[in-house]
């Protein structure tokens, strides 16, 4: 099971929902004032498609169209480790997300996190959350029925699980994580016809983090004891979309 986790604020989602997923079951003060290269920003802006081709467990994230959102037009972009490693490093080496992703340390320990999803089956798409052409978040999106985490709740097929960190102070704290847990929520049930549900397992102490689901739109399900945290069971209900 993956993070869901943040820290601080009732929005600063460090660490929205996290604990690095099996294979194939599968904050406080920043410090990493992180700037990216006119590079990077460059290939986003241009709409490059940055992914390989995705299996059909999450019906192909690659292809997902924008969501436009308050903030900006976001989408998530599937992660390509030669281009990425370096961003997504920093971001956790942030002692606020390292506290709920535990991915601390050299490149080779997210690498590692994350490659285990590419190198699986397609049952978890890491992701990068690019706002206006600037990706500025990571994403994991992955199929909650077929994930560990289905052993401690009553789990429906294609129940889709999402997992959140923002990579900047500057995002945390101000509404920004609420407004992308719903959007890739509203992107995930856009695209899944099949999901009628979206799943999030945010620790339990993590109280920034539960009240960021509960305002995009997620309800408050159950305690479930998991085997890293007692998490909170959040599920975005595909009928109650347009109430919450």
């Amino acid at each position: 099971m993956p993070p869901t986790d943040a820290s601080a604020d009732t929005d600063d989602l460090a660490g929205a929902g996290s604990s690095p997923p099996p294979p194939a079951d599968t904050g406080g003060e920043d410090t990493l004032d992180l700037h990216l290269s006119e590079e990077l920003i460059a290939l986003f802006a241009a709409g490059e498609n940055t992914a390989t081709t995705d299996g059909d467990l999450l019906d192909g994230v690659a292809a997902w169209s924008p969501a436009p959102t308050p903030v900006g037009s976001f989408r998530p972009v599937p992660v390509r480790l030669e281009r990425d490693l370096t961003l997504i490093s920093r971001w956790m080496n942030d002692p606020a997300v390292a506290a709920f992703w535990e991915l601390a340390g050299p490149e080779t320990v997210t690498a590692s996190h994350i490659r285990a999803q590419l190198d699986g089956d397609g049952r978890s798409v890491p992701c990068l959350g690019v706002l206006d052409s600037t990706p500025m978040s990571y994403f994991e999106i992955y199929r909650a029925d077929l994930d560990p985490l289905a052993r401690h709740y009553p789990a429906r097929p294609h129940d889709t699980g999402i997992h959140l960190l923002l990579g900047s102070v500057a995002d945390r704290g101000r509404g920004i994580g609420t407004t992308l847990l719903r959007a890739v929520a509203d992107l995930v049930l856009d695209h899944r016809p099949r999901c009628t549900r979206v799943v999030a397992e945010p620790d339990l102490r993590n109280t920034p983090s539960v009240s960021a689901f509960l305002s995009a739109g997620f309800r408050f399900s159950a305690e479930v004891d998991l085997p890293d945290k007692r998490a909170a069971l959040m599920v975005r209900d595909r009928t109650l979309r347009h109430v919450l």
